[in-house]
């Protein structure tokens, strides 16, 4: 394998070239790269992952807004007051896997349903299922972290050195009549409460470049590319012939797959002509390719912090210290071990039978604005599970080094409130358990503390947040649907050679967090892919 950094002059042909080595990216290199007939280039925008915050688990806020982040801000949103939002996404080896708080966990069997329901059997439960399985490996213990998986390139741990308050948490579900999961999250129904399953190995993070990328680059025929900006897929008559980089053009042979993200991938297509023909045009974009549903469908999880005051101690608010650093370092043990979100519950928000709409995450310190406070504290974050607003990726100029314009749309759909609301007033209910009360002495601040309804909402407004989780602006959809960006084998409609496989070609989110899913797309890909030789 050779990895390559510098300016190059005229362009070498690879069979395959694959734009971003985030979570489906490396997968992506990895399989296809299994056969030595072919040559595969990975190409990644950001640097090397040597920084070593990237190995500590607590230390996952601290990259961003480093190289590390692409640090993105959404446009003005009316239904957050109108803020701009920080959207954080990963910009090194293993994507935002890098930079993530490690959280494996792929979702309810029910996200899959209009998946098969829109494109056909092979996304439904029973045929993702399998992926997630092959690229799975369980470590620890398997009563407290999941029996799934064999002997995947992904450890799988449960927190290696949990805070006590952590099972505390999990009593107080059980006092509101969650059920704990012992066999984990990796089920077809999640429902209830289960600590955290990690991408991590003995304490330290495991990314997707680690577990899939890392071996693979022993390999003569993977060539990584990092530091090199894409600008544009090369389409010649109606096919992709490679992809036009600042080191020059990367010319594939066969396809061109673009696993940048649901930010990166529409803006590349838009980049390169393909998407809605008037909105090209005005940010002064030759069109090429009519597909007007190209950066459309936004979905993302919001999330808002309910944070109170301790009477206890709190060893992660005093985490990064020299002692503790050492610790982790020698042993691998020591609050620098956490991910901070320790414990999760998923639940529905009117109480009855069926798939969750919100989840909970637990975190033993105050975690607010995408940090952490010194202050003691404990958090509870509310996350909107199902949202039923859209956003919008769309371009701000043709330059390919500046951002497109994000607008997720939050609340613009009134039900969305309604069920969030809910989440946060269960989330009360939590924190005054037998369990949980004897813990805190009352709110910190954002949180206000109970209040009625309308003040609520205003707190949601002001100081609700992403939970790094966008998808949909690729989207799967049947033939005849105007919206549709892929096919149900990921092909761009109306360019031969060019896929998508990432995040953004998700239907509808899944009811979890979205790097387990990214990855198994990457995995259905390479079998797509491979099935087409």
């Amino acid at each position: 394998m050779s990895t390559e950094s510098r300016t190059r002059g005229p362009a070498e042909t690879f069979d395959y070239v694959v734009v971003g080595a985030g979570s489906a990216g490396c997968v992506l290199a990895a399989r296809l790269s299994e056969d030595p007939s072919v040559r595969v280039a990975l190409v990644e925008a950001g640097g090397r992952d040597t920084n070593p915050d990237i190995r500590t688990p607590y230390s996952f806020f601290k990259l961003m807004h480093t190289d590390e982040d692409w640090a993105f801000q959404s446009s003005p949103q009316p239904g957050m007051g109108g803020r701009e939002m920080f959207w954080p996404r990963g910009r090194t080896l293993g994507g935002s896997s890098s930079i993530n708080a490690q959280m494996w966990i792929p979702g309810h069997s029910e996200d899959y349903r209009p998946w098969a329901e829109s494109v056909g059997d092979l996304w439904s439960w029973e045929a993702v299922e399998p992926y997630f399985r092959r690229s799975e490996r369980w470590a620890g213990d398997p009563g407290r972290g999941g029996t799934y998986g064999t002997e995947g390139p992904l450890w799988i741990s449960p927190p290696r050195d949990p805070d006590p308050t952590t099972a505390r948490f999990l009593e107080a579900c059980a006092e509101v009549g969650l059920r704990e999961l012992t066999q984990g999250l990796g089920g077809p129904d999640h429902t209830g409460c289960a600590v955290t399953p990690l991408n991590q190995l003995r304490g330290a993070r495991w990314s997707a470049a680690d577990g899939y990328l890392r071996p693979a680059m022993e390999r003569p025929n993977l060539t990584v590319f990092t530091d090199t900006q894409v600008r544009r897929v090369v389409v010649e008559d109606g096919r992709a012939t490679g992809v036009e980089s600042d080191r020059g053009v990367l010319a594939a042979r066969r396809e061109v797959v673009l696993s940048a993200g649901a930010i990166g991938s529409p803006h590349l297509l838009m980049l390169s002509g393909i998407g809605d023909v008037d909105d090209l045009r005005a940010a002064g974009i030759s069109p090429t390719v009519e597909l007007p549903g190209v950066g459309r469908d936004l979905q993302d999880h919001l999330t808002l912090n309910l944070i109170m005051e301790a009477t206890v101690p709190v060893p992660l608010a005093d985490a990064d210290t020299p002692a503790n650093r050492a610790r982790f370092e020698e042993e691998r043990l020591g609050p620098l071990t956490s991910n901070i979100a320790e414990a999760v519950a998923f639940f529905r928000s009117d109480g009855g039978p069926g798939a969750p709409d919100l989840e909970l995450i637990w975190a033993p310190i105050p975690f607010t604005d995408h940090g952490t406070a010194a202050k003691p504290g404990f958090t509870l974050g509310v996350i909107l599970l199902q949202p039923e607003s859209r956003g919008r990726i769309t371009l701000s100029a043709a330059d390919p080094a500046g951002p497109p314009r994000i607008d997720p749309g939050y609340f613009s759909v009134d039900e969305d409130l309604r069920v969030f609301l809910s989440g946060l007033r269960f989330a009360e209910r939590l924190f005054d358990t037998a369990s949980l009360r004897p813990l805190v002495s009352g709110p910190m601040a954002p949180w206000p503390g109970t209040v009625d309804d309308a003040q609520l909402v205003k707190t949601v407004r002001e100081h609700g947040d992403t939970l790094y989780h966008p998808v949909g602006t690729c989207r799967m959809g049947p033939d005849g649907d105007p919206g549709a960006v892929v096919d149900e084998r990921l092909r761009v409609r109306g360019v031969r050679g060019l896929r998508v496989a990432d995040a953004s070609i998700m239907p509808t989110i899944t009811r979890g967090h979205t790097h387990a899913p990214a990855v198994m797309i990457g995995e259905r890909a390479s079998d797509l892919i491979r099935e087409a030789v």
